[in-house]
């Protein structure tokens, strides 16, 4: 059994804070779904002292400064973008960034451009499937599926590749964020063929049973 910090979109308190280390203990990995300042992610991974994987929102900084020098992304950190990775638990993850585009700004993509980088996957998740015995665990990232935890303001659409991802490939859980959840009737998590959807806006934890194959195997990128 692995237990996942799942993080997006806001800064909290109480993970940004000596707290962190107590509160979450017992946590094995982190994955953050996007639009969270990297110096925030990197105080996850120098306090918990475990892996963490991350997708780039679309408030996401191309360059961020900071103690020590600019960075393009957390020091520390697996950037999940258009990669599968095994971590040490034997979860194999694989993640897209960005969201739907509606403004030009960066890490925004066309349906069309989605659909071309869920397709750039597909070798890697056929030969996880050859030497695993399944595509993948965690499917990461920043934005919802189409129709699934999404909203409906051009923005916050979600991706029709994932949607066909999901059902395609079969990842035990699709972790995203972008959407930001003010009411206690918004959907939070959603079961699509099997997948639980959930979005990780703030943050969220979970238990995932990790494959008896997959365990034996370990830091393989692919």
């Amino acid at each position: 059994m692995t237990k996942i910090l799942a993080v997006s979109d806001v800064e909290l308190g109480l993970i940004y804070s000596p707290q962190i280390g107590k509160r979450f203990a017992d946590v094995d990995l982190v994955v953050s779904c996007g639009d969270l300042p990297y110096y925030y992610l990197e105080y996850i991974i120098s306090t918990l002292n475990v892996p963490l994987y991350y997708v780039r929102g679309n408030h996401a900084c191309k360059i961020e400064a900071g103690v020590g020098g600019d960075r393009t992304g957390p020091w520390g950190g697996m950037d999940l973008h258009q990669h599968c990775k095994m971590d040490s638990s034997g979860l194999i993850l694989c993640g897209i960034e960005g969201c739907l585009q509606y403004n030009n700004g960066p890490y925004q993509y066309t349906q069309s451009q989605m659909w071309l980088k869920v397709v750039r996957l597909i070798p890697k998740l056929l030969f996880n499937k050859l030497v695993y015995g399944r595509y993948l665990d965690i499917f990461v990232t920043h934005a919802p599926s189409w129709k699934i935890n999404d909203q409906e303001d051009l923005p916050h659409q979600g991706i029709k590749a994932f949607r066909w991802f999901i059902k395609t490939f079969k990842p035990a859980f699709h972790l995203h964020g972008h959407i930001h959840i003010y009411h206690q009737t918004s959907q939070e998590e959603t079961e699509y063929h099997s997948c639980r959807v959930i979005n990780a806006f703030g943050f969220r934890e979970l238990v995932v049973d990790v494959p008896e194959l997959a365990s034996r195997l370990s830091n393989q990128n692919f």
